[in-house]
């Protein structure tokens, strides 16, 4: 953790197919800005937030590129001293800490960057790299100063109480911060007056329950009504957990805090179990999503398996990306299709679900498909003639391919191939898991 804190720290999703290799970070890795430009030092030293220069070292020249520091470009998020250079900086409580006093680097160097490809080629750009996260030397803020927040948005997802407990008591016992609001109900919280006052004994045992102990909501955000409130409440740290859309909101937020000149952090924690946002390796959550996809998998795999001409579809989450069905996948071993929404399928002619699925009936008997739940959704659109609707967060509703599929295999099999199936449908949600 890092009472530094970079002005505002906004994911980037990504697919499978273009995720880097990545790195482990600590809690609040600096991501980069999908919308901030990207800083080309090809004339001038990099200058860190200590003002001290980051050498570029390239131990073989580019022949295809004639600059001195080889195409290196940082990725930067903003910071409170981009729009407020003259902060005052302190001494990192950290160095005090008896865990800490024993770690022979506590700190990270400001010259420190992590490389967004690890496998480059020899006469090839050095490439992007982003600043590395963890603790520094020097922070923006005295502990006795600090009124942090925490706000939970969006959908659920496994371990939202996890990362709560531990900003609590990471604040608290390594920082020695004592004042932390709660924000109830999502973004509408900072305007309906709804907080708590967070302790490590408030927070003791929330680990162990499931959803969010702050509550959640979609929508309800007002930049100028919730900059404002921060600005009332003498807040001068907020942590956003949430999806896309709240990331979203936080940019927005931190930039009214910059246009107010306001000594307030902002710092987004990417929430989503889809596994989706550049430069981590795995999101909160992402395990536990699958070793409950691997159950359901395996009920339907029971059931079908029990059946003649079983056919078991598991429908997982994945609005755009199928992380969680091909890890589920390749861990069960009883999955025959994962269809997921970066790769496009069709259902009749050779080479289509339909004939794959009666090679296997024909074969095995039973046939288990897991599904995310954002592929094929544009079959489902044009079948149903439906148009593209957004939640309050603006993200897209998803269509049930799941039910939908489930019915055209039925209709296929039953009215033209002249089979009885077996259906077995498992939908898994963030939540729970329930079986049609």
């Amino acid at each position: 953790m890092d009472l530094s804190l970079s002005h505002s720290i906004i994911p980037t999703p990504i697919i499978p197919h273009n995720k880097s290799h990545t790195f482990n970070f600590t809690l609040f890795p600096n991501f980069p800005n999908s919308n901030s430009q990207s800083k080309h030092f090809l004339r001038k030293p990099l200058i860190s937030r200590q003002n001290h220069p980051i050498r570029i070292r390239a131990q073989t020249p580019n022949v295809n590129n004639n600059n001195d520091n080889d195409g290196f470009v940082l990725e930067d998020v903003p910071h409170l001293t981009n729009f407020l250079p003259d902060l005052p900086s302190y001494p990192n409580p950290l160095q005090n800490s008896k865990a800490y006093a024993i770690v022979r680097q506590t700190f990270v160097h400001p010259e420190d960057v992590v490389a967004q490809k690890v496998v480059v080629q020899k006469d090839s750009p050095r490439g992007v790299h982003f600043r590395r996260a963890g603790p520094p030397e020097k922070v923006y803020f005295k502990s006795e100063e600090v009124r942090a927040c925490i706000v939970t948005c969006g959908g659920l997802c496994p371990g939202i109480n996890t990362v709560i407990r531990e900003i609590v008591c990471g604040l608290n016992v390594m920082y020695g911060v004592d004042d932390i609001l709660g924000i109830e109900g999502g973004y509408r919280g900072f305007y309906s007056k709804n907080t708590m006052r967070l302790t490590p004994k408030a927070v003791n045992d929330i680990h162990k329950r499931g959803g969010t102990f702050l509550r959640t909501s979609r929508g309800g955000h007002d930049t100028h009504k919730i900059v404002d409130n921060i600005q009332d409440r003498g807040i001068n740290q907020v942590y956003i957990i949430g999806g896309d859309g709240t990331q979203k909101g936080a940019a927005l937020i931190s930039k009214e805090v910059e246009k107010r000149g306001l000594q307030v952090a902002v710092a987004g924690i990417p929430k989503t179990i889809d596994n989706d946002i550049a430069v981590i390796d795995k999101s909160f959550g992402f395990d536990t999503a699958v070793e409950e996809a691997q159950r359901a998998i395996n009920a339907a795999h029971v059931e079908v398996e029990s059946v003649e001409n079983g056919v078991g579809i598991v429908k997982l989450m994945g609005r755009y990306s199928g992380f969680i069905a091909m890890h589920a996948t390749l861990a069960s071993r009883d999955v025959d299709c994962c269809l997921i929404p970066e790769s496009p399928f069709y259902l009749e002619g050779r080479g289509g679900l339909f004939e794959f699925v009666e090679e296997r009936l024909k074969e095995n008997g039973h046939i288990v498909i897991v599904l995310a739940e954002g592929a094929g959704q544009e079959y489902v659109a044009q079948d149903l003639h439906q148009v593209d609707e957004k939640d309050a967060s603006g993200n897209r509703l998803l269509l049930d391919v799941g039910l939908w599929l489930s019915h055209k295999i039925k209709d296929h099999f039953t009215n033209f191939k002249k089979m009885a199936i077996n259906m077995k449908y498992i939908v898994v949600s963030a939540v729970n898991a329930w079986i049609r």
